[in-house]
This record gives C-alpha cells, structure tokens and sequence, in this order.
C-alpha cells in the first residue's frame, strides 16, 4: 500500500475546511435583488475629519427628530410625509433648527412601504427626498442620523416579502433580505459625498410586536432569548451590508440598538455588538423616556423628584461601564418628558438628563412629535418645535437643552 505523506494530508485538510468555509459563506450569502438602474451612485467626495465614534458623539452635542414624518405610514406615495399631520419638511425648517442651536438631525425614515414588494428597490422619488433633507442638514453644518424606522412588522408570524424585518428565527432570512438590500441602496446612494456628519442606525426599536414581550425583555422567556439572537444577527448583516458598499461608508460610524432599544436590553449579556472590521466606528443606540413614571406615564408623576435623579444617574453609570469604557459611545436617539401641564418641572428634567449624560460624553435627541399640549386622554405630548412657525412651543426648554449639551 502507497503511503501518503502527512504533508499531503494536511493540505487536502486545508482544502476540504476552505471549501466547506466557502459553502457555507454562500448558503448563508443573502441576495441583492433590488434593481440598481434605479439607485443613484454617489459621486461625491469628502474625506472624514474624524475617526473615533467618542469623538463625534460629543461634537453632535444635541438632536432633535423629524418625527411622525418621513417615518408616518399613510401609503406607499410621496404624501405619506404629510399623513400623520405634520407639515411637508421645508428648508427654513431645518434652518432654523441650526440656527437656534441643534447640532443633530436624527431623521426617521420608514423605508417598506416605498419599495418595490419582489424586488426591493426603494422608490426614486422617496430617496430623492430623504436626500433633500439630508443635504439641507449637512449645509447647516449638522450631524444627521439616518435609519430605518418603523419597518418592524406588527405580528409575530411567518411575513409576507418587503414587510419589513421582525426579529425572531422565524423570520431570520426575510428581515436579513429586506436589510440587506435596504442598507446597500442606502449606502449607494450616500457615501463618499458624506463625512462623519452622516450617521447610519440599523434599525429604530426592533421589538417583538404583538405579543407580551413586546416591550419587555425577559430573559427567561425562549422568545425573548430567540429574539436577542436573532437582532444580534440582523445587526451584523445591516453593518455588512452598510461596509460592503465600499468608499466612506466602509468607516461611516453606525448606531446599533438592543431589542425596544432599550438600555435594560441592551446591558443584557444576550445583546452582542456586531463584530466590525473598522476599529471605533460603532455606537450603542437607546432610548430614555426615562423614569417613565415621570416622562412618558398619564397620569404618572408630574413632580421631577430626587429619587428620579437616582434612577436616571444610575442608568447612566451603568451605559457608561458597559458601553463606554469599552469602547462604544452612547446615542440617547430618543428622549424627552411628555406635557402635563408641569413645565418647572420639565425643565428640571431636561437640565439634570442632559447635563448628567454629557458628563459621560453622550449625545441625546429629542423625540418631537408634534403635539405640544397636554391631553387626559394621551400621554405622547412632545410637541417641541413648531414646524409652521419655525420656532419653539417651550423656550424655556429649548434654554435649558442647549445650555446643558454646550461643548467646554
């Protein structure tokens, strides 16, 4: 009998792991349907001035949301900017956001709704105009957070194709699909025309809708488990996707949040930032209607009180051991105390909020959804900036924001 050498041996080992390396990659490689004659390329080019995430999250200083806008769901067509009440976004809008001090756009964009439902190609017109507002921001020397926002499907079954994502197994390689293709035209569209003024979130509150968990995480429940697993991955394709279109994006800083995005979820050992081949470029996305008593609850509690602040200072703390000092700065994408008529009290809120998460370097937006006045019947008030007007409903706060989040 011949004997084959041990050299001989381990290269046909070496070959028989690469090919298996290979089948697997491509069984697990996600497809991009989308038509590309209809994605613009960006022809830009603009270098980055920055590159650690820490850095850029302390110069954002402050955001406010375009809220119930080009996120609102009223259709498939261009008027569902307006569907949700709010006035069509102009460009003294964004003007006079920049002119009173807002240093951040966060700018939600619910993307389903405007693709093509076999091939997910998003509509020309829809990305024109998310563009347009994009660039009125970045002249006003603003940041500008750019995601996708309510994309999350509603029920907890097996979901049609370009519904959106939902993060459980179940529905693994649909939402893989739909992010995937989503972020590459995204990416495509934006790259090396935008710096570090461009900000990319994967996703806006993935949650498991229509089932008790839907806005808490418990880690004894198998769904709640599934679902952790399950963002963890939709995370990782989203930053792929956004990094495999190349130019400046293969460094553009990204937002990633945990299931609600909420912190409680994010600092459970289930939720794993994805794995990125740009050192620095990641950060932690939550939100903090936070003590939710106080900030979000009708009736609740109308008084800002000291056991508030202790609440609030030690989830602060704790984003700030385990996000921070490793190494991934924080993003507050949402934040803000809804109108109950206790405006003193809102402002003690906001100063302490701000002034307290800035000691540790993060940067938090304000959620506006265009209701101003307090109601029995609704506890979502946070109408801030009047969009018709161009001016701020509460200036008091509008001080007290801008006061709190200046850079020394």
């Amino acid at each position: 009998m011949k004997m084959i050498s041990k050299k001989r041996i381990i290269c046909a080992a070496v070959l028989a792991f690469v090919f298996a390396v290979n089948v697997f990659s491509a069984e697990k490689k996600i497809p991009l349907k989308f038509d590309k004659k209809q994605v613009a390329k960006d022809l830009g080019k603009k270098p980055f001035n920055v590159e650690k995430a820490a850095d850029v999250v302390v110069d954002m200083t402050v955001g406010w949301n375009l809220g119930n806008t080009l996120d609102a769901l009223g259709g498939g067509g261009m008027n569902s900017e307006i569907s949700w009440g709010q006035p069509r976004t102009t460009r003294e809008m964004i003007d006079g956001l920049a002119s009173s001090g807002i240093k951040t756009l966060r700018l939600p964009v619910s993307w389903a709704a405007h693709m093509d439902k076999k091939t997910y190609t998003v509509q020309k017109e829809w990305m024109a105009r998310v563009k347009e507002i994009v660039d009125w921001a970045i002249e006003d020397g603003m940041y500008v957070i750019l995601n996708s926002h309510h994309d999350c499907f509603d029920r907890p079954q097996k979901m049609p194709v370009c519904s959106g994502y939902y993060p459980n197994s179940v529905n693994y390689e649909e939402s893989a699909n739909f992010l995937v293709n989503l972020w590459t035209q995204i990416g495509t569209v934006f790259n090396n025309g935008y710096d570090e003024h461009l900000v990319f979130e994967t996703m806006n509150e993935p949650r498991l809708r229509g089932t008790g968990h839907e806005w808490w995480f418990d880690q004894n429940a198998e769904e709640c488990r599934d679902a952790a697993e399950t963002l963890n991955k939709l995370n990782q394709v989203s930053l792929d996707a956004i990094r495999a279109t190349g130019g400046n994006n293969k460094k553009r800083f990204v937002m990633i949040p945990g299931l609600q995005a909420s912190p409680d979820s994010a600092l459970n050992s289930a939720f794993k930032m994805p794995v990125d081949d740009a050192p620095g470029k990641l950060i932690l996305s939550v939100h903090m209607y936070s003590p939710y008593n106080f900030a979000m609850a009708t009736p609740g509690d109308n008084n800002f009180t000291s056991a508030h602040k202790v609440e609030l200072g030690s989830m602060f703390r704790r984003l700030n051991n385990s996000f921070i000092l490793k190494g991934y700065p924080v993003v507050i994408g949402e934040m803000g105390a809804t109108n109950k008529d206790n405006i003193a009290d809102r402002v003690a809120w906001f100063e302490y909020f701000l002034t307290k998460s800035r000691e540790y370097g993060m940067t938090s937006c304000l959620w506006d959804n265009g209701a101003p006045n307090p109601s029995k019947s609704q506890g979502e008030r946070f109408g801030y900036y009047d969009r018709r007007k161009v001016q701020w409903y509460f200036p008091e706060i509008t001080e007290t924001v801008i006061k709190s989040t200046k850079k020394e």
